[in-house]
Parts: C-alpha cells; structure tokens; sequence
C-alpha cells in the first residue's frame, strides 16, 4: 500500500514552547511509520516545519514538512494549520491508498476528511475536550465540524477512553482500540534487574514528580528498601527546584537525574529498573508506559494516563489513584512475576502489531 500519515505535531510543546531537537527519530509517529515500511508498505509522513530537526538527517522514507499559517491564531503548538497541505493531498490523493491523521480535532484531518474520506483513518487519541478559550473550540469542532465532515472517514481509538469519548459524536467508530506501538529493535528486553526505579518525562508541573520523590522516600524508610534508588530522565522547567528537593529531603545517595537520553540509552536504563513510575495529573496516551513495558519493566501509575488501563488487565504492574509506598513494596517484591506478564504482552506493543491493526481495522470498513 500507499501510506501518507499526517501528525503535525512531532513532539508535546510545553506553554506553546515547540521543543528544538536534533532528530525526530525518537518520535512515536517516525517509529510506527517505520513500522509500515517494514511491512512492506511505501510510507510519507507529513508535520509541521516547525517542528523540523535542528541537524539534517536521513529518513528510512519520504518525510515532508510544511509551514504552518496564521501562527498567531492557529498556534503549531496547539493547534497548527498548513494550507500547503491542501496541495500535497490533491496531487497525491488519486496515488495513495490509506492516509492515516492523528486526531479528529486538528486541520490535516478536516482537509483529508474533505480531500480523500474513503482513504482517511483517523487515529484518536484525546479522551476529554481541550481547555483552551473555555472549551468552546472543542466543542464546536465536535458537536458541528467533526458531525458534517467526519461521516465518512474511520475512526480509530487509541484507548478505551478514546473511544468512549469520541463515540459520544460520531457513529463511524472502529470496534478495535490500537494502542501506540514501540520499535522493538530499539527497545529491548531485560529479565536482569537493579535496585532501582525509574521516572521517565518533562520535568514539568503537569508529571507530579516532586510527589513521587516524597513516596519514594517513604518505600526506602523501610529498612530492607533502603539501599534503592530512583532514577529520573528528562528535563524541564522544575529541574532546579526538584534538585532542592531531593537535597532537602536527604535524598542525594538514593535519588539521580540524568536529564534527556536517547533511545538506547533510555532502553538500557528502564529495562534495568524494576518498576516505572508515573503519577501525572494530566496525559492521554504516555509512550514510555509501552516503552517501559517492551522492556521488561512493570508500571505503577495512578488512572490518569489513557492507556493506564492495560496495565491491570494484563497484569504488567499496578494502575490505581493514590497509589503508595506499599504499591512499590508490592512491585518490588513481586517482580518477577510482572516482568514475566510484560514479556508475554511485548509483541502486541511493536510498531508492526499497531501498523498492522491499523490497516486491518481500515480494510475491515470498506
């Protein structure tokens, strides 16, 4: 097949500030249009220019950026609009056989909607309407845009929330739930574990990490737990004041933030750890809760995340508000058998399962 997959935003900004990056390799969208490619398929996938690495790269395929317009209103933070793109789907439509657009509130799935309906799946991922200008935006787009020019397109969820929402104003909703996928290459498997656990995200408000910290503290009180550590990955604005944290709190020998990492780096050390924890107060999807898992490495989270449902259903770790140090003792001291169940789920989380399911669910509708 033909694959055009429309994601214009590559990365989540944070206060309408577009992370600047060298490689757009470590994106979930490059990953999974990879996945297409080693299925076999010819894949184009198209975001916004801002977005744009700082370094060139090669793609393993064709990959197109395009200007966004009147910024200041339809900020590429937020809500981007690319008129070039109205151009690029009709001289491509009458060749391609699938376009694939993330979300049914954005501008590239209106125009494919329009342009090429019977071609387009819309992949779904938000399970809530936005906050921005009250709300109103969302649900106009929903309750009107979406219901006159939505009908014939499918739709695919990416969560049971996902769906359960998005189903509340559009009857063309796929049965399956297609959960983001993880490059298996890149992310590999490990039964070999330290006396470690692992934050992976931003550094922000928004990922609660500073609680975390406080709950960790509590687990490594207990006697037998003391010696863990706590391994934190990423950067963000709250990087100073969590630093004040940890030294005040007397967490210095138990605590580490080792800032961004790569793929392979980030692989090597959750794979090592034996639980990830995550206790955001706002996600939809989180890809390092597939990353985490693809490792080798059970999730404790509270029921915020999307996708945190899966992790209860099988058995890969613990998903429940308020979560405790008693739920990382429990982690902790069941390990292997966690570890066991996240091998046992790993294939269903490639890259070229989720490329797959797709296709499937798309083929199915026609």
């Amino acid at each position: 097949m033909n694959i055009l997959i429309l994601n214009s935003i590559l990365y989540t900004a944070q206060n309408n500030l577009i992370p600047r990056v060298d490689s757009i390799k470590d994106c979930m969208i490059y990953n999974l249009a990879f996945g297409f490619k080693e299925l076999g398929h010819t894949v184009t996938l198209v975001a916004a220019s801002e977005y744009k690495p700082t370094k060139d790269e090669d793609y393993a395929f064709e990959v197109i950026f395009i200007p966004s317009n009147f910024k200041k209103i339809f900020l590429p933070s937020v809500l981007p609009l690319q008129l070039g793109l109205i151009h690029l789907l009709m001289k491509k439509r009458n060749k391609i056989d699938l376009i694939i657009s993330s979300e049914v509130f954005s501008f590239p799935s209106l125009l494919s909607s329009i342009l090429a309906p019977q071609k387009t799946v819309i992949w779904h991922e938000l399970a809530l309407h936005t906050r921005k200008m009250k709300g109103i935006p969302s649900l106009i787009w929903y309750n009107i845009i979406s219901k006159i020019f939505f009908k014939h397109v499918t739709i695919i969820a990416r969560s049971k929330d996902a769906k359960r929402f998005i189903s509340n104003y559009l009857q063309n909703v796929s049965k399956s739930i297609v959960e983001h996928g993880v490059d298996l290459i890149k992310f590999q498997y490990s039964t070999e574990k330290k006396n470690q656990l692992v934050v992976v995200g931003q550094l922000i408000p928004r990922k609660n990490i500073e609680n975390i910290i406080l709950k960790f503290k509590k687990f490594i009180s207990i006697v037998e737990y003391s010696k863990f550590k706590l391994i934190i990955l990423g950067k963000g604005e709250l990087e100073s004041d969590l630093i004040k944290t940890i030294f005040n709190e007397g967490l210095i020998n138990n605590v580490e933030m080792l800032g961004f990492k790569r793929h392979w780096e980030l692989n090597k050390i959750v794979s090592e750890s034996m639980a990830l924890l995550i206790d955001t107060k706002q996600d939809n999807n989180m890809v390092s809760i597939p990353e985490a898992i693809v490792s080798g490495t059970p999730v404790l989270s509270n029921l915020i995340p999307t996708n945190s449902q899966m992790i209860n259903e099988n058995k890969i770790g613990i998903a429940k508000h308020n979560w405790t140090e008693l739920d990382i003792k429990q982690i902790v001291d069941n390990n292997a058998s966690y570890v066991e169940q996240c091998e046992k789920f790993r294939p269903e989380l490639s890259t070229l399962y989720t490329a797959q399911k797709l296709i499937d669910c798309f083929i199915q509708k026609q």
